[in-house]
């Protein structure tokens, strides 16, 4: 790290240019010949990505950014933010702090929070970045993670883990033994630190998988923002043997839905029809959940068929997904299609179909875009059928 970034009229120059394009930038001729014309370049592009993801950085003064990749990969404060609904107590350590913005939430509601980094040039931002903001209950440690728990030899309220994928290993499918750290491996010994801990994985990583190499699971959240799954979070709780809940939550602006069921209930069956008046498409989390019969029985809508995940009902329910009200239904074929959609404008949406939106939209010249929403899907009778539909919420 260095204090000259800090320097007010280099600050003055990243702030002026924040809607540049910093790759025509950097043929332009360094301004600031004492400093890497590169390192002021990476404080632009980091930063400009901050201003949406990260506000309460984006705001302050004097913060120090590290590259841009460790920005995109950072939780947002939207979602370092339900992540404070789930821990409680005093003590929290975070055993791969990055840039630090699930623990600067986190010290919100825990008295002490712990921030270890393997990285000392990003552990020395961190920590000057946390002066910045003012937050007095958070100590940084630099090193090895394990080495860390080992010499402070205390136990914590809750450990968090946000493991990264080895450069490794690419290729392969994504499993928590690829990652650093080894989690499998080392949870017997976290366990040892603390009764509750925290797992974050990248939303690619299979439930099913996650759940074959874990123990004590109590709880995994799935959370969205804006309908895009971004994260999920794993509650292990230290000697639990229970049922697993799954928890979904899609963050909009100014709300979040929610939606939580218990794996694998046998009890749980599903109602199925043919379209009635309104159709609903869940959100993104709730397609991660694999929670489809779950969702059915839990708002009394059916399904139209075991695999489309699409649900129909003839009232509105309150719902954690889009809703339409259907204005048409018909058969998918040649007749209907020019009838109805061929070379004119829709959005088009396919849910357990043979065939792609693209391939529908070059058979029947439909453009893209609009008002009106057409779903192309099978039935409860196994029917190829299409839905044209008007968006309600």
């Amino acid at each position: 790290m260095t204090s000259e970034i800090l320097k007010k009229e280099i600050q003055e120059f990243i702030n002026a240019n924040l809607n540049t394009d910093v790759a025509q930038l950097a043929f332009k001729k360094n301004p600031f010949p004492e400093i890497d014309f590169a390192v002021i370049l990476n404080q632009i592009a980091a930063k400009s990505k901050a201003k949406d993801k990260l506000p309460t950085w984006f705001t302050a003064n004097n913060i120090i950014y590290p590259g841009k990749i460790s920005v995109e990969q950072t939780s947002s404060e939207k979602t370092a933010l339900y992540k404070t609904n789930i821990v409680s107590g005093v003590s929290l350590i975070d055993l791969t702090g990055g840039f630090g913005v699930d623990d600067y939430f986190f010290a919100s509601k825990i008295k002490s929070v712990t921030h270890c980094e393997i990285n000392p040039e990003l552990s020395e931002i961190v920590r000057h970045n946390f002066e910045q903001l003012n937050c007095k209950n958070i100590e940084c440690y630099t090193g090895d993670s394990l080495e860390t728990l080992q010499s402070l030899n205390q136990k914590w309220d809750w450990i968090y883990i946000d493991p990264s994928r080895r450069n490794d290993v690419k290729g392969k499918v994504f499993m928590l033994k690829d990652c650093l750290p080894n989690v499998p491996e080392n949870l017997d010994f976290y366990f040892e630190k603390s009764d509750a801990i925290l797992i974050k994985t990248a939303p690619i990583l299979d439930i099913s998988a996650g759940l074959s190499e874990l123990k004590n699971v109590k709880a995994i959240h799935i959370v969205a923002l804006e309908n895009e799954v971004k994260e999920l979070l794993w509650e292990l709780h230290k000697d639990y043997s229970g049922e697993v809940t799954l928890k979904t939550a899609n963050i909009t602006k100014g709300t979040i839905d929610t939606f939580e069921f218990v794996m694998n209930q046998e009890s749980v069956f599903p109602e199925y029809s043919l379209p009635k008046k309104y159709l609903f498409e869940p959100n993104s989390a709730i397609m991660k959940s694999g929670g489809f019969d779950a969702v059915s029985v839990s708002y009394n809508i059916a399904k139209l068929h075991k695999h489309s995940h699409l649900y129909t009902s003839n009232e509105v329910v309150a719902f954690p997904g889009r809703i339409f009200e259907i204005t048409a239904s018909f058969p998918y074929n040649k007749t209907e299609m020019k009838n109805y959609m061929s070379g004119k404008q829709f959005n088009i949406t396919t849910r357990n179909f043979p065939e792609t939106v693209e391939n529908i939209r070059k058979k029947w010249k439909i453009k893209d875009g609009g008002n009106l929403y057409s779903f192309f899907t099978t039935d409860e009778n196994n029917n190829k059928i299409v839905l044209i539909c008007a968006k309600i919420n």
